[in-house]
């Protein structure tokens, strides 16, 4: 591990200041991501400024149903809290979904959406890759290709990202409180992540210095009928093949409104704008379901690899997505799953 200096910042203003001076500054708040990379020797930040006292720790109400997460609030603390179960079920499944108890308990909210996609080229600095050496190639093309990318890949990069979280904060248009060297501002959750294009190495919109403070949830009565379901290779401590965080509306049989994000299939948690419009106006029935599924994977775009490629992906989610939808659904609506 390359040496660096670190700062322990006495407010957020001092930190933002702290790492925007210095073109090789890095926020370091739960760790969980930055340490394996410090390691790794991924990055190598001349400056490490810490977070800790920093940020804000409590989720607050705004009224009407409405919840501010300070981005200091630890992963297991927002899971666990009462509100978001009953109101936003789909966090609470989404976090329980991700790691360990442990690293739960070390995560942060601000963090969690930054962090890094898992791809096994991008972690080993052997290797050429677009996102940690701009220009260098994609090793994943061609390579082993299981847990990447079946929507907005490019030829520069293939990579996902790793988040549940993130999945579950799409479909729930949270919006994303940043403090910046040039005042507040607030993003769109679902324009937070960049897809790769040919610059990779950009993850999110966020600028050097830009720092997650809260991310606040809107009031929204379709959250509290919402549901988190993850595909992966184990049942615990591992990430995402696909997943789906949804939440419907259903009055008389026919699908009022519904919200749909998909992850583990894209450089950016993946919200499914087709697959709702598909769904608005319909019957909620197994047939539906799929078909919405088919209109959002229209664009799908697999690929081949040394391991066989992704290509079951597809199936897979549609799979996923209907299985979701059906247990949203009243009982008796959904019909047989075909």
């Amino acid at each position: 591990m390359k040496p660096f200096d670190y700062l322990s910042p006495a407010d957020a203003a001092t930190a933002v200041r702290s790492v925007a001076g210095e073109p090789g500054a890095v926020f370091l708040g739960g760790g969980t991501n930055l340490v394996d990379h410090l390691k790794l020797g991924v990055v190598e930040p001349a400056l490490v400024v810490g977070l800790a006292g920093v940020l804000p720790t409590e989720v607050e109400e705004l009224g009407g149903g409405a919840l501010r997460i300070g981005a200091g609030v630890s992963n297991s603390e927002l899971a666990a809290d009462p509100r978001v179960r009953e109101r936003f079920p789909v966090l609470s499944q989404a976090l329980l979904s991700g790691a360990s108890g442990q690293l739960r308990n070390m995560a942060t909210v601000g963090g969690n959406p930054l962090q890094r996609t898992r791809c096994v080229y991008f972690q080993d600095v052997t290797t050429p890759c677009n996102k940690r050496e701009p220009g260098s190639g994609c090793s994943a093309i061609g390579g082993w290709t299981r847990h990447h990318a079946i929507l907005g890949a490019s030829e520069h990069c293939i990579a996902v990202h790793p988040s549940d979280m993130a999945v579950a904060m799409a479909a729930l248009e949270a919006q994303v409180r940043v403090l910046g060297p040039d005042g507040e501002r607030t993003v769109p959750f679902v324009d937070l992540h960049r897809l790769p294009g040919d610059a990779p190495e950009r993850d999110t919109v966020l600028g050097h210095g830009e720092l997650i403070t809260a991310i606040d949830l809107p009031a929204q009565p379709i959250a509290r009928r919402s549901a988190y379901r993850k595909v992966r290779d184990r049942a615990s401590y591992a990430f995402a093949l696909v997943s789906v965080a949804a939440a419907l509306d259903v009055e008389d049989g026919v699908i009022v409104d519904a919200r749909v994000a998909f992850g583990g299939v894209a450089h950016v948690p993946w919200r499914a704008y087709r697959a709702e419009e598909a769904l608005r106006g319909a019957p909620a029935s197994e047939a539906r379901f799929r078909a919405a599924a088919d209109a959002e994977l229209a664009g799908a775009r697999p690929a081949e690899g040394l391991d066989g490629g992704n290509a079951f992906k597809i199936p897979l989610l549609r799979r996923t997505l209907a299985a979701t939808l059906r247990g949203l659904a009243p009982r008796g609506l959904a019909g047989e799953d075909a």
